[in-house]
């Protein structure tokens, strides 16, 4: 049976300043995402698109997603195969291109993982579960673009 689940976030656009969208130039780009009983995010446009670098922009929150997203799914698939994971960090990168229109979309996001599991673990199951927290990952099934791993897996001595 299918169950159905509702995300609900407040966006505020907080780069008015005085004249609203009077002027391309005359407005910040910058907001605040907001969810019931957990920190505001600050966002932005990419620094490309007018937009302040010291913020999150959505380009990047997309990338932290599905980075997010598969290393959730890895653990608990390893957590069920019998894998012992003790380290995990993905360096994540995804290239998105700009039309001329200004229009533009992802082309791939490429996850990095280095995962460290104990010794005592099947590095080739822990190598094939990547696979499977993709086809599980709900933002990556999401995604029309490819989603390509390199992981880096090391053993414990």
């Amino acid at each position: 049976m299918e169950k159905q689940h509702h995300y609900a976030i407040r966006t505020v656009w907080t780069g008015n300043m005085g004249t609203g969208t009077s002027d391309y130039r005359g407005y910040e780009r910058n907001h605040e995402i907001a969810a019931t009983g957990k920190p505001k995010i600050k966002g932005s446009a990419d620094p490309a698109f007018r937009g302040d670098p010291a913020r999150w922009n959505p380009e990047e929150l997309l990338v932290a997603s599905l980075s997010a997203c598969h290393k959730l799914w890895y653990l608990g698939l390893c957590s069920q195969a019998g894998i012992v994971v003790t380290s995990y960090e993905d360096d994540a990168k995804g290239v998105m291109i700009e039309e001329s229109s200004g229009a533009g979309q992802f082309t791939s996001v490429t996850l990095r993982p280095r995962i460290t599991i104990s010794a005592k673990s099947d590095e080739a199951v822990a190598r094939s579960l990547h696979h499977r927290a993709q086809e599980m990952c709900f933002i990556a099934r999401s995604m029309n673009f490819p989603i390509h791993h390199e992981p880096t897996i090391t053993l414990e001595s």
